[in-house]
């Protein structure tokens, strides 16, 4: 059972390695309080919620009353545990390929409950992938995984980043019931993009800006809530996409053949079936959203299509006229897709500034390795403008927030006005402001008539006008 807690920043300073700084923090949690941290992306609300896991070097105030056992699930730790997991694939003095570290010893290693664990991994679905290497997980598992993990140990806090983001329909009411029924014992510190998400039983927001609490409001009291709520109202009627480069132009495409056609399609691992016998096919001007429960092969799927899944060899695809497996090369495929999914921001890992990401959209390369024109360094600028980080062009993208560098990696998919744009969940991680932009956006591209849109979506709010087929796994 969790411990009391009275946790007090008194004008806390705290720095990130000089790359983030949280200013003045005046703040205390009272136990039988329970917080949610709300903000724009990258004003430093998960820097906030890292410190009460220990993060960062406190260089001004006191901060008193952490307890000793905080179990926090956020982005960050999620893509740390995952890039420990791939250094594993660099050890060259290993003699065999390494599998991993299976699902069962992840959530092993801070179990104080088996009990539980074994209760919650029955209800979270993960009994089948107890023996998989975590790595291969998708990315609602994996964040199954870190909940689970988290939740068995029994903390005497409970710091969850964006819980309920990349998990089902399913998973999403089962995960808030948890919540709800261990509240008595143990607080629980949210951080949500969603104001709308806010379970009943959160009775405090601080609102965080710039690095600082800008406002802490008590949910008993509606009209500092409603007024918190006016903070987030933004639209973007008026929004216009940048130009494609008028040089660089795609080879054209046949207009008789669809853009791709899936022909019972399965992918296996050894006696593990993701999906089979998928049969899509998608003509040039549909949009469709895919849907499914975590696990159930979407980004797979959606991998079979960008060439990125071993399997697409060995099954009957037919991809903007190429016909798999008959000598085209990667690249081929790739100049007329544009791609967002959190794999590739967790694989995003080079040290580049802002722009260069814009603009490595142009050549389909992580990093920019070949020259840019004028006219492609110009239409960078304006997706930074429209994004609202023109200002910040040449600040490493590395140091950006979860939040952030999402945006940064839909304009890179967007710049070139690719004939199939596939958004794998884009939406996760981004502040509500953002995400209203992001599906302005998206609804843009759909109407400009020139790009097929696959969207993978798990939140019913997030509807985009012009997405009318839908393909669930």
């Amino acid at each position: 059972m969790a411990l009391p807690v009275d946790i007090t920043f008194d004008a806390v300073d705290v720095d990130f390695d000089g790359h983030f700084q949280l200013h003045d923090i005046n703040w205390s949690i009272q136990f039988g309080e329970h917080w949610l941290i709300a903000g724009a992306n990258g004003s430093g609300k998960s820097a906030l919620a890292a410190v009460l896991a220990g993060a960062g070097d406190l260089s001004g105030g006191t901060l008193t009353g952490l307890p000793g056992k905080v179990a926090l699930v956020s982005y960050e730790a999620q893509a740390e545990l995952i890039a420990d997991e791939l250094k594993k694939d660099d050890a060259d003095i290993l003699d065999v390929i390494s599998e991993g570290t299976p699902v069962a010893e992840i959530i092993q290693r801070d179990t104080s409950d088996p009990d539980l664990a074994n209760q919650l991994i029955v209800q979270f679905g993960l009994t089948p992938l107890l023996s998989r290497a975590f790595r291969k997980l998708s990315t609602g598992e994996t964040r199954k995984v870190m909940l689970v993990r988290a939740l068995a140990s029994e903390p005497d806090l409970l710091v969850l980043d964006e819980p309920f983001d990349g998990l089902d329909v399913n998973t999403h009411p089962m995960l808030l019931e948890h919540l709800t029924r261990i509240i008595k014992t143990t607080p629980t510190v949210l951080v949500l993009n969603r104001i709308d998400e806010r379970p009943e039983y959160i009775t405090h927001i601080a609102w965080v800006e710039h690095g600082r609490i800008e406002q802490q409001v008590n949910c008993a009291d509606p009209k500092a809530v409603a007024e918190l709520n006016q903070l987030l109202h933004l639209t973007h009627t008026s929004i216009s996409l940048p130009d494609p480069d008028p040089i660089d132009r795609l080879p054209a495409l046949d207009p008789s053949k669809p853009l791709v056609d899936i022909r019972n399609a399965s992918v296996k691992y050894a006696d593990n079936v993701v999906f089979d016998n998928v049969n899509w096919r998608i003509e040039r001007g549909e949009h469709w959203q895919l849907t499914g429960p975590n696990g159930s092969g979407k980004t797979c799927l959606l991998s079979l299509i960008t060439g990125d899944h071993p399997q697409c060899y060995v099954n009957d695809i037919n991809v903007f006229g190429f016909q798999r497996g008959n000598g085209e090369t990667i690249w081929q495929i790739k100049q007329f897709i544009g791609y967002v999914s959190t794999q590739l921001q967790w694989e995003y890992r080079v040290s580049t500034n802002l722009k260069n990401v814009v603009l490595s959209g142009f050549h389909d390369s992580i990093g920019v390795y070949t020259h840019s024109s004028d006219a492609q360094k110009a239409i960078a600028d304006q997706w930074l403008e429209i994004l609202g980080m023109g200002h910040r062009a040449n600040e490493s993208f590395n140091q950006l927030s979860h939040g952030d560098k999402r945006l940064l990696l839909i304009a890179r998919a967007m710049v070139k006005h690719p004939p199939l744009l596939i958004l794998d969940e884009p939406c996760l991680g981004l502040d509500d402001m953002n995400r209203r932009l992001v599906l302005a956006l998206i609804e843009k591209i759909c109407a400009s008539g020139k790009t097929t849109v696959l969207y993978v979506n798990h939140h019913a709010e997030d509807k985009v006008a012009g997405i009318d087929q839908y393909k669930n796994l």
